[in-house]
C-alpha cells in the first residue's frame, strides 16, 4: 500500500508558542506530502511498494539500485516525520519518568546530561539532518543523521528525534537553531517515546 501523510492529532497552532502554527502546516502539509509523493513514485512498481516502510529502511541494499537515493531521502523523510509528530504533544514536556528516565540515567548520568547532548548533536549537525536518542545493540545512544537519513539503516531503533532541517524552525527562529531546540523540548510526550523503548 502506498505511503500516506498521517494526520496530526492535534491542531497546527497546538505547540504555540514553542512551534508555531504556520511552520507545522508548511512542515507537515507540504514537506511531508513531498516527500511521500515522492516515495511512492520511486517505489512504484518494484516489489516494494507495498513493504512497511521500516522494513524498506533496514535494509536499503534490497531497493534497486537507481532507485535507492530516492528511496533513502524520501521513505527516511516519510518515517522521520512519521515519528516527529507523534513524538509532540500540546500536553508534552517535564521530563521522562520509569523505565525510560531510569535507562537515561543510567547511560547519560542525568535527564539533564541528555538534553545537553541532544542539543549539542543537533546544534553542530551541519546543514540539515536530525538529532536522536536510539537504541541499539549498545543500549541507549544519542546520535545525528544528515538529511533523511533513518537510524533503522544503521542498526538502531530511533525513539526521539528534533528536525533541525531549517523548515522546521526557521519562520519562527530563523538562524537560532539552540533556541528551537530549547522550545522543543516543552512539546515532547514522554509516554510516546517509553511506549518506543518498551517496543523496542
Amino acid at each position: 500500500m502506498a505511503f500516506s501523510v498521517p494526520p496530526l492529532s492535534y491542531a497546527f497552532d497546538a505547540l504555540e508558542p514553542h512551534i508555531d502554527a504556520q511552520t507545522m502546516e508548511i512542515h507537515h502539509d507540504k514537506h511531508h506530502q513531498a516527500y511521500v509523493d515522492k516515495a511512492n513514485a520511486a517505489l512504484e512498481g518494484t516489489a516494494l511498494a507495498d513493504a512497511a516502510v521500516e522494513d524498506i529502511l533496514r535494509d536499503l541494499s534490497q531497493v534497486p539500485e537507481d532507485k535507492r537515493k530516492a528511496v533513502k531521502n524520501n521513505a527516511g523523510g516519510h518515517h522521520n516525520h512519521t515519528l516527529f509528530w507523534e513524538s509532540m504533544s500540546p500536553n508534552g514536556g517535564g521530563e521522562p519518568t520509569g523505565e525510560l528516565a531510569e535507562a537515561i540515567n543510567a547511560k547519560f548520568g542525568s535527564f539533564a546530561d541528555l538534553q545537553a547532548k541532544i542539543k549539542e548533536t543537533g546544534v553542530n549537525q551541519f546543514g540539515s539532518g536530525w538529532s536522536w536518542l536510539v537504541t541499539g545493540p549498545d543500549g541507549l545512544a544519542v546520535v545525528g543523521t544528515a538529511n533523511q537519513d533513518s537510524p533503522l539503516s544503521s542498526g538502531q531503533v530511533p525513539l526521539v528525534g528534533v528536525d533541525v532541517w531549517e523548515h522546521a524552525y526557521y519562520l519562527k527562529y530563523q538562524n537560532r537553531r539552540p533556541d528551537y531546540i530549547d522550545a522543543w523540548w516543552n512539546v515532547v510526550d514522554w509516554d510516546v517515546v517509553a511506549q518506543r523503548l518498551a517496543a523496542a
